[in-house]
């Protein structure tokens, strides 16, 4: 691992942010990692504790779905209410993505939608939101776009809400700029709220019928930990933005590109551990 991660100290660049590389010193302990690119930081200052290939852009599957719940509060309140179409549903079957199984017909609110969203990695409530705050997926897509480069990530680009991979192309990522992301979505409560709930139910209304679903995110068993969200394609491989508090001091990372599906969360679980602890070497 000699050369490939690094512990940057000495950073003072804010948290919505790119941080800028001031220094890098090898750190040998450090736990292994074994998938394709790595990330962690400290989500209020910006500086950075490891960083595998962070800055190699790849695929990154269902993270897309972290700047969709992020764009659409931006632009929505929880309380406002979508209406859940033939054409959500059958984008997310026709697609073979995960899914919410959200019902045509049914009227949501935004917040609940979110759990749909984030829990399952919903594709049908991803595309009901896109369309819904786009106007249109493909505005939606432009705003998700826009965000990128306001939040200072350059090396991404979106092509659909959900991360599905499409004719045109799969779109791409860094786990550096999904580690800028995710310290920014943490710091909208709705988000960190769903992104750390490892069950949620919805009981039938005159508006919708019953829901429930669970968290994708085997990482929420570990204390401290609040989300953030996994991810899965066959370009991706297995991804998993993650996050953790401990002694008021929040550790946002990603891996991208992990061969084995449980491994991810042992590793982000390393990760935060060694993090809590990591100090500016000598």
């Amino acid at each position: 691992m000699a050369g490939a991660l690094a512990l940057v100290t000495g950073l003072t660049a804010p948290a919505h942010a790119s941080p800028t590389l001031a220094r890098a010193v090898t750190v040998n302990d450090a736990p292994t990692v074994r998938g394709r690119a790595a990330y962690l930081m400290d989500a209020a200052s910006g500086a950075v504790l490891l960083d595998k290939n962070g800055g190699e852009r790849m695929p990154i599957a269902s993270l897309t779905k972290t700047m969709t719940a992020y764009v659409v509060l931006k632009n929505a309140k929880p309380t406002d209410v979508v209406r859940i179409r033939r054409e959500d549903v059958a984008y997310a079957e026709d697609g073979g993505g995960t899914t919410a199984d959200l019902r045509p017909g049914d009227r949501i609110t935004v917040g609940e939608l979110m759990y749909g969203l984030m829990l399952p990695s919903g594709a049908d409530a991803a595309h009901a939101l896109a369309r819904t705050y786009g106007p249109g997926v493909k505005g939606f897509v432009a705003k998700m776009n826009a965000t990128a480069r306001e939040l200072g990530m350059n090396d991404t680009e979106y092509v659909n809400a959900d991360g599905l991979p499409t004719p045109r192309g799969d779109g791409f990522s860094t786990a550096r700029d999904q580690a800028v992301l995710a310290a920014a979505a943490l710091r909208v409560p709705l988000i960190k709220q769903v992104a750390g709930t490892r069950w949620h139910e919805l009981d039938a209304g005159d508006a919708h019928r019953s829901y429930a679903w669970r968290n994708t995110n085997r990482l929420l068993r570990t204390p401290g930990a609040i989300g953030l969200k996994t991810g899965f394609t066959r370009a991706a491989g297995y991804c998993l933005a993650f996050a953790g508090e401990s002694d008021g001091r929040t550790l946002v990372g990603v891996l991208l590109d992990e061969s084995v599906s449980s491994r991810r969360f042992d590793t982000a679980q390393e990760l935060l551990s060694w993090g809590a602890t990591a100090r500016e070497a000598a």
